[in-house]
């Protein structure tokens, strides 16, 4: 059973600030088809179809952040070449404050894979693993502690492409443990000693038995090998990704083994699993959330994102989704009927009712940030929610992209949200008639002139707020976004 506080826990992360830094690459998609073998020789021919480029490495934990409203500050390295452009035209589309070295001697980190009939057939890699020099060290490690005394938490991403040596793993570690910083660290290497002091390292079953030199064939097996690493490294804890399996977190304080099975009910592409647990886990810690449910989100995450085709993303509204399962909210959505019933209840209680609506398709930060302002100026919230037919009026009919019901037990779980109607209307005038809110609440985006039933509502003595929107998120931008980078 869920804590049920951890939706709450969802929309408090969206106000943390993380610091990360690590190795930055693309990752490129060639997809296409192949029914054909070569007569040059035995291999197939692939018959390209699309191409995709999506931030890899540090940049897609960026990536994951910034999408969910996380302040995010970021440094990585990239060469001086068409692949680094790409980067930088990518992360600054996202909620990131990026600093980017570029070194000449270096060509920027490319991971290509080729994908035919939806299998990968072939990976092809550009890099070099060589340390970067002393002076780029030294710059680095300037920016990096400027940044961190900005932030809540700090990710190391280590992919061992040169970045994170030992002097600048020894100073940022030492730096972060003086500040009272959390550092969750994704390893990619076997000697885990450069990573002591770390508060989270987060390997993967075969990364750990690399470590222990062995097989480790269940679950005690591993938390004996994990127990031996953490002493040996001064960790606080462990968080073992194992695939289908799972995850397993243990720790040095206690003799606790919290195991969690898989979210995912089918695993479509591994790529960026652990850049998504490594993004939550680092969010759900700046904002003080107990390392339970910190795991428990990070675990939903990356079950939504290894669900998805690519290094994809978990958005606000499928996390709230996973996590809402055991949690029933239903009633708070209601048809106009009992909702009228509800209001006059509220109405002889003296509250204050507050009054939105929208067609909420992928719930995001500024959703979020406009809501919890709206409540924190009535006693009873009522969001009205744009049917299907309704969103199809006004939008296209390519939307809504998540379809009434979804959007409704979205909204139902957040706090904020007292009561939620789908209205078929394209305009809630009527509604607002029937309602007669004391609060009327839109984005300032909206002039007052320009909001439906702000004269309405004014006259029989009711206020309009207009709540500052996020400029760097909307529905339409998170759709755009999903459709360009998925195949």
């Amino acid at each position: 059973m869920r804590d049920n506080n951890i939706i709450d826990d969802i929309t408090k992360i969206t106000n943390a600030k993380v610091f990360c830094l690590g190795d930055l690459m693309l990752d490129k998609y060639v997809i296409g088809s192949s029914q054909r073998i070569s007569p040059e020789g035995p291999i197939p021919i692939l018959d390209i179809k699309k191409e995709v480029n999506m931030l890899g490495g540090v940049g897609n934990v960026a990536r994951n952040l910034g999408t969910i409203g996380i302040k995010t500050y970021l440094i990585g390295l990239i060469g001086n070449d068409e692949i680094g452009n790409i980067i930088e035209k990518k992360i600054k589309q996202k909620n990131i404050i990026t600093k980017l070295f570029k070194d000449n001697n270096r060509p920027t980190t490319l991971k290509t894979r080729f994908i035919a009939n939806d299998q990968q057939i072939l990976r092809t890699d550009k890099e070099t693993m060589a340390p970067i020099s002393l002076s780029l060290e030294k710059k680095i490690l300037k920016e990096s502690k400027k940044m961190i005394l900005n932030s809540d938490s700090i990710i190391l991403s280590d992919y061992g492409k040169g970045l994170l040596t030992k002097n600048i793993l020894k100073e940022i570690i030492s730096f972060a443990n003086k500040n009272r910083k959390p550092i969750i660290l994704d390893p990619k290497s076997d000697n885990l000693e450069k990573y002591k002091g770390v508060t989270i390292l987060t390997p993967n079953i075969n990364e750990l038995e690399l470590v222990a030199k062995r097989k480790l064939n269940n679950q005690s097996e591993i938390v004996k090998a994990s127990k031996q690493i953490i002493k040996k490294c001064n960790f606080k804890h462990m968080l073992i990704t194992r695939g289908k399996r799972g995850m397993l977190l243990v720790s040095s304080n206690n003799n606790k083994v919290i195991s969690l099975e898989t979210e995912a009910k089918e695993i479509y592409d591994v790529s960026g699993a652990g850049d998504t647990v490594t993004s939550f886990l680092a969010a759900c810690l700046a904002s003080s959330i107990t390392i339970t449910n910190s795991i428990k989100i990070a675990n939903s995450a990356a079950g939504i994102v290894v669900s998805k085709s690519g290094t994809s993303v978990a958005h606000l509204s499928e996390l709230i989704l996973s996590l809402n399962k055991n949690i029933n909210h239903s009633s708070k959505i209601n048809d106009r009927l009992e909702a009228n019933n509800i209001i006059k209840f509220w109405t002889k209680k003296k509250e204050k009712i507050g009054f939105t609506n929208g067609c909420f398709d992928y719930l995001h930060p500024g959703h979020v940030s406009l809501l919890k302002k709206a409540k924190e100026n009535c006693t009873k919230l009522i969001v009205a929610v744009n049917s299907d037919s309704s969103v199809r009026k006004i939008k296209g009919p390519n939307r809504p992209q998540q379809n009434q019901d979804i959007r409704s037990k979205v909204l139902s779980a957040i706090k904020y949200v007292d009561l939620v109607i789908i209205f078929n209307e394209k305009s809630p005038i009527k509604l607002i008639r029937q309602i007669k809110p004391s609060l009327l609440v839109k984005g300032s985006d909206y002039k007052e002139n320009k909001i439906v039933g702000a004269k309405l509502v004014k006259s029989f003595g009711g206020e309009i707020l207009r709540v500052k929107i996020f400029k760097d998120f909307s529905s339409s931008l998170i759709i755009e976004e999903i459709s360009n980078s998925s195949f």
